[in-house]
């Protein structure tokens, strides 16, 4: 699909990889809507971007707020495109030094980045079966973010990778029930990228994760992230698949 003159959504849009992606949507012409929680650098980063760009204050894991954003972007004529970012690093061991795990952070942990993903996917799916197709016979396409901890989860992971796992999980069979409408679904798994959850390590220890990247031996650039959320778009034989955006890292035990 075209992202020129299309209308996008974008999860967690205020920073990381989801502000990467809304940066270059815009570049193509997209009219994308800012999904975030976050009001400040939401609304500071849609000022940089002109009128190419809307910040919607958005908790994903809220029906209604969802709604409310899809619904805005509809009004625009959309939305065509929708990406998923929001998400949230929780770590803990299922039995630790105090106890096991707080049921109340796994629970946390799977209805943000897998719930609130679901919720995002749903309803902006329900909303592109009403697009007029593309000459290629297409009305939307969404790219969620699952992690390489959904395959090689380390030790006080558990949670997170359940997350990342559920998320990888349910994009082929939602890919095969969405194909009647011409709406792809693909999921992209990072491996160790550049964010603001990494930018409050210590420079020691985000050299120790790039040492264990095979090549290119760093961290990943939001902007390698947002790259290949336009190529789905762009190609239209990507659909169902969960891809592995990582440098060839494969995440050791712990």
């Amino acid at each position: 699909m075209d992202p020129s003159g299309k209308v996008a959504i974008v999860s967690g849009g205020a920073s990381g990889l989801g502000a990467a992606a809304v940066r270059l949507l815009c570049e193509r012409g997209s009219k994308v809507l800012i999904l975030d929680r976050a009001r400040e650098p939401g609304e500071a980063l849609a000022a940089t971007l002109g009128g190419r760009a809307l910040f919607v204050e958005t908790d994903v894991t809220s029906e209604m707020a969802v709604q409310a954003a899809v619904d805005r972007a509809r009004e625009l004529g959309g939305p065509h495109l929708a990406i998923g970012c929001a998400g949230i690093g929780t770590s803990g061991r299922v039995v630790g030094k105090n106890g096991p795990l707080a049921l109340d952070l796994f629970s946390l942990t799977v209805n943000v980045n897998l719930i609130g993903m679901f919720n995002l996917v749903r309803l902006a799916a329900s909303a592109m079966t009403a697009n007029t197709p593309d000459a290629g016979g297409e009305r939307g396409v969404i790219v969620t973010t699952a992690s390489i901890a959904a395959f090689d989860g380390q030790i006080g992971q558990a949670a997170y990778s359940a997350s990342k796992a559920g998320v990888a999980g349910m994009t082929l069979p939602i890919a095969r029930e969405l194909a009647r409408f011409g709406i792809r679904v693909v999921a992209i798994a990072p491996g160790i990228f550049d964010t603001p959850m990494l930018a409050m390590l210590p420079d020691e220890a985000r050299r120790a994760l790039s040492a264990n990247v095979p090549f290119p031996q760093r961290l990943g650039r939001p902007e390698e992230y947002a790259a290949l959320a336009l190529h789905v778009v762009e190609n239209p034989m990507l659909n169902g698949e969960t891809i592995r955006l990582d440098g060839a890292l494969r995440m050791p035990s712990k």
